[in-house]
C-alpha cells in the first residue's frame, strides 16, 4: 500500500501568490474607488435637486422671497424648508461631507448641513435683497452649492448645521484649497431655475470656474444675480 504524500506550498509559491493579489488588488482599488466617487457625485447632485424642488415650492407659498439667512433649513421648532418643504434631513448632508449624521431633534447644532445659498441672493447690491423674481438669468446664476473651508475630505472643514447654516461667499468659501470631487477640480451646484451642473474648481483665471469672481460676463453671471 503506498502513502499519500502531503506536499505543502513552498516559499516561492506563496510569495508568488501574494504578488498576483497584490497585482489584482492594485488593479481593482482604483475601479473600485471610481464607482464609490461616481455614486457620492450622483447622490450630492440628487440631494442638491431635491433642495431646489424644495426651495421652488417654499418660494410659490411665500411670494418669491428667500427663507431668512444662516437658518434656512430650519428645525422642527423653527420651521423653514425643514419639515415641511424638505422632509428628509439627510438631503441636506452631502455625502462629501464626512461628519457623522444626525436626525436630532433636540440638539440641530449637531444636525451636519452642508450646502449653503450664495451670499449675493441676501445682499442688497450686487444681489436681489432675497426676492428671486429679480434674478435676470436663473440658469446661470448660483443659488446654492457646497460650503466648507479648506480641504472637504477633513471634518472640521464642515460647520453648517440646522440652525446654523452660513451663506456661500461668492466664488466658494475662503481658504478652499479644492472641490468635492474629481481630485479636487469639481464641485456640484444649484442653479436658480432648479438644475444641477458640476462646475470647474479653479482659480479665478479659469473663466467659468467655481471661484472665478471677476470676469464679464461668463465668471460673475454665475454669482451675480442681476446680471
Amino acid at each position: 500500500m503506498t502513502k499519500k504524500s502531503l506536499r505543502g506550498f513552498t516559499f516561492i509559491e506563496l510569495l508568488v501568490v501574494i504578488i498576483v493579489i497584490g497585482i489584482l488588488f492594485s488593479i481593482g482599488f482604483p475601479v473600485y474607488s471610481g464607482v464609490l466617487e461616481r455614486a457620492k457625485i450622483t447622490k450630492d447632485m440628487n440631494n442638491l435637486r431635491q433642495l431646489g424642488l424644495g426651495m421652488q415650492t417654499y418660494l410659490n407659498d411665500n411670494d418669491q422671497v428667500l427663507p431668512a439667512s444662516i437658518t434656512w433649513p430650519g428645525t422642527i421648532a423653527a420651521p423653514v424648508l425643514y419639515p415641511k418643504y424638505v422632509s428628509n434631513r439627510r438631503v441636506f448632508q452631502s455625502p462629501f461631507d464626512p461628519r457623522s449624521p444626525s436626525e436630532s431633534d433636540t440638539a440641530p447644532g449637531t444636525v451636519p448641513v452642508s450646502y449653503s445659498i450664495n451670499t449675493n441672493m441676501y445682499a442688497a447690491a450686487p444681489g436681489i435683497n432675497r426676492n428671486m423674481t429679480s434674478v435676470v438669468s436663473p440658469a446661470s446664476a448660483i443659488l446654492m452649492a457646497p460650503k466648507y473651508t479648506g480641504d472637504p475630505t477633513a471634518n472640521s472643514s464642515w460647520a453648517g448645521v440646522a440652525n446654523n447654516a452660513p451663506d456661500l461667499p461668492a466664488g466658494g468659501a475662503a481658504a478652499n484649497t479644492r472641490g468635492t470631487h474629481s481630485n479636487g477640480t469639481r464641485i456640484n451646484a444649484l442653479f436658480c431655475d432648479s438644475h444641477t451642473e458640476s462646475l470647474t474648481f479653479g482659480p479665478a483665471s479659469v473663466l467659468g470656474s467655481f471661484k472665478d469672481t471677476v470676469s464679464d460676463p461668463l465668471g460673475l453671471k454665475h454669482w451675480d444675480p442681476t446680471k
